[in-house]
């Protein structure tokens, strides 16, 4: 039925009137065939708006981009779109089997909201210069890049000559070299109803022909275990599909039966549908409780922060884990969210050409891997709705306040110590080696300090520390020789920060000045 709008002039909220609308709060609608209001209201209805709130089940409040220039009362008419519902920001977990009272539901009848909700995660892949894209449990969507970016992408099966594309999906993927649709999770052909293990694929080069016929190669695949897909990859030579429970390969071998299956492994898990990353035909991705890497084989990767990491981890937020890679450096990056946190607030970096770790805190729930030249540094996203550039040569960590704001940036080691641990060292110097190349200061300066412990665990027993400088930056840089220090324990730990503003440095490889050493 048509619409009606109630607009007061001089004023940019508008109350649009459509019965049972079923509209929430943060979701967006657009207009067409807007009349029966003057000319500029006409005008300024023909966009994109956000509902911001809801009088009513029947009405619910839009903002104009200037104030309407007349008053109207429940008159206009026009037809809405409402665009795909707002999805939940924070996975909530249902009370489960057994809450409620024993028939409550009646055999056969619906369960009312009580299980997990997930969140509304998405998945997009490139289909030539064309977008494949869908939610989690949700329809396919196509946009075409031949009718303009502000072209509206449609339901895959809206497409002319859509035969039997899945109606829900778990995730989908455009399998490169052989040019076939992937959807895992799907709905079998005849069948509304999700098979959480069913993997299709349409016909070869054609996205929209999904029904199996003796002339195309088109077809399915069903997983032999686990209970659904949860996760899946994509190398040069294969795709990983991911379980709850299992890891198996998919792989095309042409007609007539287009993909074959295998299983590589079963009690492997992943942590999330994000938490996996290819690199150089390598896989590597985070599990419940452990790092993996295939290969051509599983492998869990050594991790010396393995502890750390898991046991601060809000695991009813895992599905928001989310793996990036880093070439520029050989490294694999997992944001995640901590214990005490809904979003990814904490990151851990596996440098796979060294294999070292480290870890650290900062706030991303997407990243991507420099690309293209006009990509050329790595881009990451925040709840804020803004992108970031990482890894530029940039000196100062806000550059819209006035003044600049200086970084405080550190580096800190893991604890070492000397034989099995059991005895006194004395740390009596440091040679620092690093660079302020690029700093903008006149006498850079960084901090070094050793903080010691006489046991593992609780605070350290003593902190010394001491300044490097530069002193000459031409033609050869040039800084604080040696620091003298006196530091005693069991275990040591080494620190390098700045706080200044103009000082950037990249660390080497530092040397320490240790021998065995008693106590008094």
């Amino acid at each position: 039925m048509a619409i009606t709008f109630t607009t007061t002039s001089g004023s940019k909220t508008v109350t649009v009137h459509d019965e049972a609308h079923g509209s929430a709060i943060g979701d967006f609608v657009y207009f067409e065939n807007v009349s029966g209001l003057n000319t500029a209201v006409n005008t300024l209805l023909t966009a994109e708006f956000l509902i911001e709130a809801i009088p009513t089940l029947n009405t619910y409040t839009i903002t104009l981009a200037s104030n309407a220039t007349a008053s109207f009362s429940d008159t206009g008419a026009g037809e809405a779109f409402y665009l795909l519902e707002t999805g939940i920001a924070t996975s909530v977990a249902g009370p489960g089997w057994g809450s409620g009272t024993w028939g409550r539901f009646g055999w056969g009848s619906t369960l009312d909201n009580l299980y997990n909700q997930t969140l509304r995660i998405w998945s997009a892949d490139n289909f030539g210069e064309d977008l494949i894209f869908n939610n989690k449990d949700g329809r396919i969507y196509y946009w075409d890049a031949s009718k303009g970016v502000t072209s509206r992408a449609i339901e895959l099966g809206n497409l002319g000559n859509a035969t039997e594309v899945p109606t829900i999906a778990t995730k989908v993927m455009v399998s490169e070299a052989d040019r076939h649709i992937l959807a895992f999770g799907c709905n079998p052909v005849g069948s509304d109803i999700q098979d959480p293990l069913l993997i299709r694929f349409s016909s070869q080069e054609n996205p929209a022909d999904w029904l199996p016929t003796a002339t195309n190669t088109a077809g399915d695949i069903r997983l032999g275990q686990g209970s659904e897909i949860i996760a899946a990859l994509k190398t040069s030579r294969q795709v990983l599909v991911f379980t709850e429970h299992s890891l198996h390969t998919l792989q095309f071998i042409g007609p007539p039966f287009t993909f074959g299956e295998s299983l590589v492994a079963d009690n492997i898990r992943i942590i999330g549908p994000n938490a996996g990353i290819a690199i150089n035909d390598r896989v590597y991705w985070m599990g419940q409780n452990n790092f993996y890497v295939y290969d051509g084989r599983v492998q869990t990767i050594p991790c010396t922060v393995r502890q750390f990491i898991f046991a601060n981890l809000n695991r009813a937020q895992s599905y928001k884990v989310y793996a990036g890679s880093f070439s520029w450096n050989n490294e694999v990056w997992w944001f995640y969210p901590s214990e005490d946190g809904t979003e990814c607030d904490r990151y851990v970096v596996f440098n796979y050409l060294d294999n070292v770790w480290y870890y650290g805190t900062m706030n991303r729930s997407a990243w991507l891997e420099p690309g293209t030249a006009a990509r050329s540094y790595p881009y990451a996203a925040i709840g804020d709705g803004n992108l970031y550039k990482h890894e530029i040569d940039g000196l100062f960590d806000d550059t819209s306040t006035n003044p600049s704001t200086p970084i405080n940036a550190y580096v800190e080691s893991a604890d070492f110590d000397i034989a099995d641990g059991d005895q006194f060292m004395l740390v009596r110097r440091i040679i620092p080696d690093l660079t302020y190349e690029d700093s903008v200061s006149t006498n850079p300066t960084t901090t070094f300090s050793v903080k010691s412990r006489d046991f593992t665990s609780g605070e350290p027993t003593q902190t010394v520390s001491g300044n490097v400088v530069r002193t000459i930056s031409t033609p050869v840089e040039k800084y604080t020789d040696q620091l003298y220090l006196r530091a005693r324990g069991r275990s040591m730990a080494v620190r390098v920060e700045s706080d200044e503003l103009g000082t950037m440095w990249r660390l080497g490889a530092p040397r320490l000045d240790a021998r065995p050493d008693g106590k008094r």
